[in-house]
């Protein structure tokens, strides 16, 4: 549905829930590997960026002349437009790495007609196309629009997901895996039916805005007469170099989020967020692949902005500025659900977000969250429409996020400040092995 439709059917309904997110990914560095293009400057004067901490960072860039005036001399792109993420590999790009400063939200569905042959063509056309563009490269079988010439990769990636709806219409109904079972109604729900599910999901993240639209783009155009846009969602996290040193993001109701993600140096990260290659109760195609679960959240942020700091620290359960449980210690210690205060309450309340939401809490589910923030202006009643895309991924949300939905939806201080709006649950599968193979051939070919 068209965002402006969209905007015109939110319910004003105070209550829902959320988990605590925004992830910021792998602590990996992201390689440098590839260069679109050099930049080419005229004139004299330039810019000067500098940015310290972030997984990427500005290099200076100036302006020089050719020798004996002429043209000015190529210069190198910043260390922000560079950098690249590999799209072949074991996982699909864009869940482990870190989060990219632009991200947007596709859900398709397949036009009539469109059976298995179709969507192999499609999905190998993606698959070229994304990999082309995590390069830095004009994609194939596209006139490129020009949108990111003078751009380099800026940590693009492309996921690619499906809806369970897309097995039945691509004549894979018996290769549906259990996980996409329909999610459970939550009772805090106010979903809009047009925002929720589709075919096929697309996620495009990158550090440029130019960047991200001309990747989304060119992915709905090489779609036409295969799938259509269903609905598309736009998000922003903090830019790379935006603070003196790393820092886990914010959201926008101020609060530190993401601190308790699990961590690909975990033990059990890979269990808990790949579906095995054997052994995993699941169908081998989705082997080295995921599930996630997308949501759209509206945060109620004039109830929230009128509360006091110490009642918005309770209903959070940390201490804003630093995030800093209220057990005590600094944003990393963990949490002690067991402590009481002075006064003899719990250090942490009882309805707490981060007391319910902890795996401890729900019998050890784990999901990694990776989400963005939106804003898409003002509701009729003058209040921002502006809120989380919460995107979790996990190996079997029937033990991820639906327990812990499940907990929230029944005992979660924050769900009076937020309403939930859209959903969707899709199958990821693992990444395309190299430049003959593409995401989804496991499935589609076996």
């Amino acid at each position: 549905m068209p965002q402006q439709n969209r905007q015109q059917q939110h319910r004003n309904q105070d209550r829902s829930t959320v988990t605590e997110q925004q992830s910021n990914g792998s602590s990996e560095p992201r390689p440098t590997v590839t260069r679109r293009r050099l930049l080419a400057t005229a004139g004299a004067g330039g810019a000067v960026g500098l940015a310290v901490g972030a997984a990427a960072g500005y290099g200076a860039h100036t302006s020089a002349s050719a020798p004996g005036g002429g043209a000015a001399a190529a210069e190198p792109l910043t260390a922000l437009g560079a950098d690249s993420v590999p799209f072949f590999g074991t996982h699909q790009a864009g869940i482990v790495q870190p989060m990219q400063a632009r991200m947007y939200a596709t859900a398709f569905d397949l036009t009539a007609g469109t059976g298995r042959a179709g969507l192999t063509s499609l999905l190998k056309r993606w698959s070229a196309a994304a990999a082309a563009m995590a390069e830095g490269r004009t994609p194939p079988g596209v006139t490129d629009t020009d949108v990111a010439l003078d751009a380099g990769p800026s940590s693009l990636t492309v996921t690619f997901g499906l809806g369970a709806s897309v097995f039945a219409k691509a004549g894979l109904a018996d290769r549906l895996p259990e996980q996409l079972a329909p999610l459970p109604v939550f009772a805090s729900d106010a979903l809009v039916r047009a925002d929720c599910d589709g075919d096929l999901w697309v996620q495009v993240c990158a550090d440029d805005g130019l960047v991200a639209f001309h990747a989304v783009r060119t992915l709905q155009r090489l779609a036409a007469g295969a799938a259509g846009v269903r609905w598309q969602m736009n998000g922003f996290s903090r830019s790379p170099g935006a603070t003196a040193q790393p820092h886990t993001g914010r959201n926008l109701m101020g609060q530190i989020d993401g601190t308790n993600n699990p961590k690909p140096t975990d033990a059990a990260f890979d269990s808990e967020i790949f579906v095995p290659a054997q052994g995993g109760g699941g169908p081998a195609w989705m082997a080295g692949g995921s599930y996630v679960v997308f949501r759209r959240i509206r945060m109620l942020l004039d109830s929230w902005e009128q509360q006091s700091l110490t009642v918005q620290e309770r209903v959070i359960g940390r201490h804003k500025a630093s995030g800093a449980p209220l057990s005590g210690g600094t944003e990393t210690t963990p949490v002690d659900l067991d402590k009481f205060g002075a006064d003899g309450s719990l250090a942490i309340p009882g309805d707490a977000h981060i007391r319910v939401a902890a795996a401890q809490s729900n019998q050890g589910a784990a999901m990694l969250r990776r989400g963005y923030s939106y804003a898409d202006g003002f509701r009729p009643d003058g209040s921002p429409d502006a809120g989380l895309l919460f995107v979790a991924f996990q190996s079997d949300p029937l033990t991820g996020f639906v327990p812990v939905q499940r907990k929230l939806s029944r005992g979660d201080a924050l769900s009076t400040f937020i309403a939930h709006e859209s959903s969707g649950l899709f199958a990821v599968p693992g990444g395309a092995s190299g430049p003959d193979g593409y995401v989804g051939q496991a499935l589609l070919e076996s």
